[in-house]
């Protein structure tokens, strides 16, 4: 067995055991205690069974998802169950070794029991809250696609764009889907935006072309007026699986780069389109997978702005937004929008629209979901259409951009 999994599941069993002693002092029945045991050792055996099993790229990188999302769940549940223990416990000690330095007995110790008990369904109640969300996400959260909303203006905007309706999908990752009715709600809600042009910006897999197969004929239902582009995002080089050749990983790539096209998407690689209306024109362009910290930088903003005019106005399609950080809004050329995606928000966060906006991601990207300015230059970070890993979302719903350019001083 690997040693990460060795560790994980030490740390697991030593939470789970804890986690029983306040479980014990809520619920007396044996039975309730027995499932207990079963639903936390259950879960880690389904978990560890099927990650000894897999062999990447088999097709079975979903049920490890849901297996480990349930893991995940159960582990949560514990830890939370064992902090507020461990704490009590902390407590207990001292006021035992206090006891004993002041001479003190009986009086001090007799309200213990029953602060145990009302220490164990606090300690139960605040548990259920992660893993309750942890589950839910699974079973709901994953398909709960919101259409977020966006009137971006600006100066130099074309008249003619003006009124002009972008719809953005991000983070597709089809190797995760396990629900063909959800997905076709998903098309049909962004088909119902009736925008002027689509536009994806990368993830469209997991690890493999053929994991898109299931659900071409559903993508290739997206409409827009104007077509459809996209780009390439990380994972769809085929870099985080194995390969039994150089040859059949390039095979892959090539296999993926003509499914978006039999799916009437403009694959756009280090390169621009021009979208025109009523003799005006806005600049497209598209880079490959650029991105911090280990990630693939394959994009070539320089070949991609090659016969564009720094007059132009411009929306760039990169799909990491550390490139618009590091990169983008330090050219020259000005980028007035970039579209990116990448974070999935973490899948897991906090928002309530005017309050409050927090996800862990925000530790690893400065921007990670929504629309952000800087240098007079506006990026939107999509938070995904799919998801990966952990097989569900909570609190960072699945997202359909919709931004409508406008040009300031036009009613």
């Amino acid at each position: 067995m690997p040693r990460f999994l060795i560790v994980l599941s030490i740390i697991y069993i030593i939470l789970a055991i804890y986690g029983f002693q306040g479980f014990k002092t809520l619920f007396k029945s044996t039975w309730v205690q027995l499932l207990y045991g079963v639903l936390f050792l259950g879960a880690w055996l389904n978990f560890i069974i099927r990650v000894l099993n897999y062999t990447p790229g088999d097709g079975v990188r979903g049920q490890i998802a849901v297996a480990g999302g349930i893991f995940f769940s159960f582990l949560m549940l514990g830890l939370v169950l064992g902090i507020v223990l461990l704490l009590e416990d902390v407590v207990r000690l001292f006021v035992f070794g206090y006891n004993k330095i002041a001479g003190l007995t009986e009086p001090q110790t007799k309200f213990l029991p029953a602060r145990r008990k009302f220490i164990s369904g606090l300690a139960l109640g605040l548990a259920s809250l992660p893993f309750g969300a942890l589950l839910y996400g699974m079973y709901k959260g994953k398909y709960n696609y919101k259409v977020l909303s966006y009137e971006m203006e600006f100066d130099d905007l074309p008249e003619a764009f003006d009124g002009y309706k972008i719809t953005q999908i991000s983070d597709v990752h089809s190797g995760s889907f396990d629900n063909r009715n959800k997905v076709a709600y998903g098309i049909d809600l962004i088909n119902k935006q009736q925008s002027d042009v689509i536009l994806f910006t990368g993830d469209m897999v997991n690890d493999k072309a053929v994991e898109m197969e299931p659900w071409a004929d559903l993508f290739s239902q997206l409409k827009a007026k104007d077509g459809k582009f996209s780009v390439l995002g990380n994972h769809d080089y085929g870099d985080y699986t194995s390969w039994p050749s150089d040859e059949a990983k390039s095979k892959n790539l090539q296999d993926l780069k003509d499914m978006q096209k039999e799916m009437g998407f403009d694959l756009l690689l280090d390169t621009h389109r021009f979208l025109e209306k009523d003799g005006q024109r806005i600049a497209l362009l598209g880079v490959e997978n650029w991105g911090r910290g280990g990630f693939k930088k394959a994009g070539d903003l320089e070949k991609a702005k090659a016969g564009v005019s720094k007059d132009d106005f411009k929306i760039l399609m990169s799909h990491d937004p550390s490139h618009w950080e590091d990169v983008v809004i330090h050219d020259d050329y000005h980028f007035h929008l970039t579209l990116s995606g990448h974070t999935h928000g973490m899948q897991f966060g906090v928002e309530i629209p005017g309050w409050v906006k927090w996800s862990p991601v925000k530790w690893r990207y400065k921007y990670w979901a929504g629309v952000y300015e800087e240098l007079n230059q506006y990026i939107n970070v999509n938070r995904g259409f799919g998801f990966i890993g952990y097989p569900g979302r909570v609190g960072i719903w699945p997202e359909i951009t919709v931004i409508t350019l406008k040009r300031k001083g036009l009613t």
